[in-house]
């Protein structure tokens, strides 16, 4: 397949299309608008729908009733847009619906700025709403990660009856990149008969399936919650997705990273390399469920004196690197927030200090 030159925001946009998804709800926000700008013209090419709620808060529940009726459903938005969601994602989890969502981070906290960052890893992995549920997180690296990780979102959304987030910076959606639409990633949606609110007739049933996440009775609600819980044990058994980087060898230094600040510390560790300082990088590709053997193994190793979590935030995901290394090495951290973005000498810089 020949590769077209896209806009990650549009590209996305695109790649929900490709996946099968016809129903598209948003709200416009910066920096990810022009992913609404390009299916509100694309939708109506493939028979499809779009429609600009009022608010974030009303797309959360367009979300919930299409997802209702087995339908596969998509949003998007930034950092803002996604807090005036929780309530309806948290819905949306207890009901146990699939939906697609794709954050592009912008800076906070508050309305913040509009330039890149990763200050929403809290917000995707730990919960933004109430109560005990757990999206699972996917974070691109790349334009072409962007568009392979939001196709195949939307089978694993089937899959676990769940919400899924693909969490991605303001670079993701604003820089350009050659991308391919891989035809492997296209599937068709699961039968949603068994669970889905379309009618008695289609099943030839006598009773109605109520979708909804009321339980008043206190072991039904139990109940829910283990279900739950065993389906996210389920996702860290089947989903981690990472990427391991010059961990082959000896390394003096282990860095952890995602999204497009891993890029950055990749030219860290080649530029490193050549001057004879081995570091090696885990890249987390699942944030949740996040990677904690992989790391934990990679810090490990003999050679290894100390672990780093290098992020667009003021130190999120490092609680997770410390929860994977256990205390066996030192676990640091170095972040920007606000909109700047590292450069590899600084990341050297940093990097050098703890070898």
């Amino acid at each position: 397949m020949a590769k077209v030159l896209m806009k990650g925001n549009e590209a996305i946009g695109e790649a929900a299309i490709r996946a099968g998804c016809k129903n598209y709800f948003a709200y416009p926000i910066t920096p990810q608008s022009e992913v609404a700008e390009y299916l509100a013209r694309r939708m109506k090419d493939v028979g499809g729908v779009f429609l600009q709620g009022e608010s974030e808060v009303a797309v959360s529940y367009m979300l919930f009733g299409a997802a209702a009726c087995g339908e596969r459903v998509f949003t998007t938005s930034s950092s803002p847009g996604i807090s005036l969601m929780s309530e309806g994602i948290s819905y949306m989890a207890g009901a146990q619906l699939p939906v697609v969502l794709v954050n592009i981070v912008r800076g906070g906290p508050g309305l913040g700025g509009i330039l890149p960052s990763q200050g929403d890893y809290f917000q995707a992995t730990k919960g933004g709403g109430h109560g005990d549920y757990r999206l699972l997180v996917m974070a691109p690296a790349s334009v072409q990660e962007a568009v392979e990780m939001v196709m195949a979102a939307f089978p694993l959304a089937e899959k676990y009856r769940n919400p899924v987030m693909i969490i991605g910076d303001g670079l993701i959606g604003q820089m350009m990149e050659p991308v391919e639409f891989p035809d492997d990633l296209v599937s068709e949606p699961t039968n949603k008969d068994d669970w889905a609110t379309n009618g008695m007739d289609s099943r030839n049933a006598g009773t109605p399936n109520i979708v909804k996440s009321l339980h008043l009775d206190s072991k039904i609600l139990n109940d829910l919650n283990l279900t739950l819980k065993a389906k996210y044990d389920r996702m860290k058994k089947e989903e981690i997705r990472y990427e391991a980087y010059n961990t082959d060898g000896d390394y003096r230094v282990l860095i952890v990273s995602y999204g497009t600040m891993s890029r950055v510390c990749r030219t860290a560790v080649d530029n490193l390399k050549e001057s004879g300082f081995e570091v090696g990088m885990i890249r987390p590709k699942t944030l949740f469920p996040f990677p904690l053997e992989a790391i934990r193994k990679a810090a490990q190793k003999d050679s290894c004196k100390a672990v780093i979590s290098i992020e667009l935030s003021m130190g999120q995901m490092v609680e997770d690197v410390e929860r994977a290394v256990q205390g066996k090495k030192p676990v640091e951290w170095y972040g920007m927030c606000g909109g700047d973005i590292p450069t590899p000498e600084e990341v050297m810089d940093v990097v050098r200090k703890l070898g």
